[in-house]
């Protein structure tokens, strides 16, 4: 079995969920005995090919059919939303043999560049939801396509041409990495085979750490108490929402720090946050890592370092970095939203909030501060959440996606 994955983009530089998700499961499918190449445009990586671990990475000139698009715009498209176009990715599909499938990890144009291309070669595709599009508040849509209002676009003829519209319509199968994304499309395509496939972690990899280590490389002091997000500095992750509590945070427990990491995705976002900082008076104790290499050790080191993990995110299909902490035996505090309430256990291995509710969360997060001095509850949600967190292992999810392929390749009625 061949298949080709389609990510937007895919670059060590701006590491995210996407990424994560389309790697490794890469990875351990060329384990399962699936041939499987990486797709994508060259947004924020200019390298061609690649060769990571293995698996070949190919990236194609792209495009966005805009006119008067600044190079401003062009890079935050990049990081986030852009609805691309690559004429080289779709002769690069037409012209790669012996191909069974195509797993798209995008819709919008690129997204139909695979679907016009598999209905040309009749192969199925199916379609992994990433972005919880069902789901996305209207504010974050806005700041989406923000960076293309002043210019015109002329690339609708181009997303006819290929059925960027139909891309889910047409596809083989849809995947969902959110129960509750699951739960909509299952009502909106009642015909179609939609699929619960959560996201995974590298179990083994972040088990164990050296926070201590961490700690005494970055100048967060031994007996802070630490709170962590790991995340993409991005208003669907909320974290000004943090910033905005860390007065109320501080009354509670002096010694906090509160520590973000992940790349910039949205610099306007970015600068709101540092003057926020300012204004409240708690530079000293807020510290920002534009991002960690996604395969570093301190990637790992970081979440061992924390006393509790935060992810205060104002839609969320899913949320790795959730398992990435419990792997890490972390107590979680997590917004009630999306994906997160069908795998995250309130009261059992973490703590859920409403959404950009203060008191909401300050009681959560007043409960987790009291009981990790008392080593009680804290501990146990970090237990809790370890031995969950390795249940969701690329390989058993992995090996769950090749079922979904073999079945997709079987039903696909033009199959010889």
């Amino acid at each position: 079995m061949k298949v080709l994955q389609i990510p937007r983009r895919f670059a060590w530089e701006e590491w995210g969920g996407t990424e994560t998700v389309v790697f490794q499961t890469s990875r351990f499918l060329t384990k399962f005995g699936v041939e499987t190449k990486i797709f994508t445009s060259q947004a924020l990586s200019k390298k061609k090919n690649e060769l990571i671990n293995g698996l070949e990475i190919r990236r194609f000139r792209h495009f966005y059919p805009f006119l008067g698009l600044s190079e401003t715009s062009i890079k935050q498209m990049d990081k986030k939303g852009g609805n691309l176009f690559s004429f080289t990715l779709l002769k690069g599909l037409l012209n790669e043999p012996d191909l069974d499938l195509i797993h798209l990890h995008t819709g919008k144009r690129l997204g139909g560049i695979g679907r016009w291309v598999a209905r040309w070669r009749h192969i199925p595709y199916v379609i992994s939801l990433h972005g919880g599009i069902f789901d996305v508040p209207k504010s974050e849509l806005e700041s989406n396509i923000e960076s293309g209002k002043t210019a015109w676009e002329w690339g609708k003829a181009l997303g006819w041409l290929v059925g960027s519209r139909r891309v889910i319509d047409d596809s083989s199968a849809l995947i969902c990495v959110g129960k509750s994304e699951q739960i909509e499309a299952s009502k909106l395509f009642p015909q179609k085979r939609v699929e619960y496939l959560p996201n995974g972690v590298d179990y083994e990899r972040f088990l164990k750490g050296n926070g201590t280590k961490f700690r005494q490389k970055t100048g967060i002091p031994a007996d802070a108490f630490l709170i962590l997000t790991v995340s993409r500095i991005d208003p669907q992750k909320n974290c000004l929402f943090l910033i905005n509590s860390f007065p109320e945070i501080i009354k509670i427990c002096p010694k906090a720090i509160l520590l973000l990491v992940g790349p910039i995705t949205n610099e306007t976002y970015y600068k709101q946050i540092n003057e926020r900082i300012q204004t409240l008076g708690i530079g000293g104790k807020v510290k920002i890592i534009p991002g960690l290499p996604s395969e570093s050790v301190d990637m790992v080191d970081v979440y061992h370092s924390a006393d509790v993990f935060v992810l205060p995110s104002i839609h969320e299909p899913f949320g790795i970095v959730i398992l990435e902490a419990w792997a890490a035996g972390k107590p979680v505090l997590a917004s009630k939203v999306g994906g997160i309430p069908y795998f995250l256990e309130n009261g059992l291995d973490g703590l859920l909030f409403e959404a950009n509710n203060g008191a909401s969360f300050m009681d959560c997060f007043t409960k987790i501060q009291k009981n990790s001095q008392l080593l009680d509850e804290a501990y146990r949600f970090g237990d809790n959440g370890r031995k969950k967190a390795e249940f969701y292992s690329w390989e058993n999810i992995t090996r769950r996606l090749v079922r979904l392929y073999e079945d997709v390749i079987n039903e696909n009625p033009f199959r010889k």
